[in-house]
């Protein structure tokens, strides 16, 4: 049987990088970045100038609930009205039945 001993082959002091430790950065670094990126361009930025007019009251910023209603007539503003609140209530009674299950209360 022959006797080997096992011993760490880096045992000096460390050297110079090697080329996985530049790639491992730059992978790094790309990764960050992309993050980065993405992030940035996810959020909504409000609009200025002539953009503002076509784009929605909630991405600008600007204006009330009530400036978009101004051209229904009353029985449509009425029933649009009554719809939102029906669908809230329903989505009220699945978010309630849902964590009734999830919790066992």
């Amino acid at each position: 049987m022959m006797d080997q001993s096992v011993e760490p082959t880096n045992t000096g002091p460390p050297g110079p990088l090697q080329a996985g430790d530049v790639l491992y950065f730059t992978r790094v670094t790309l990764f960050i970045t992309l993050l980065c990126m993405g992030y940035t361009l996810s959020r909504p930025m409000p609009a200025k100038g002539k953009e503002q007019d076509i784009l929605l009251t909630a991405t600008t910023g600007a204006g009330s609930p009530e400036q978009g209603w101004s051209g229904l007539p009353p029985w449509q503003r009425k029933a649009s009205e009554k719809a939102v609140e029906r669908y809230a209530e329903v989505q009220e009674k699945k978010w309630r039945r849902w964590n009734d299950a999830m919790f066992e209360r």
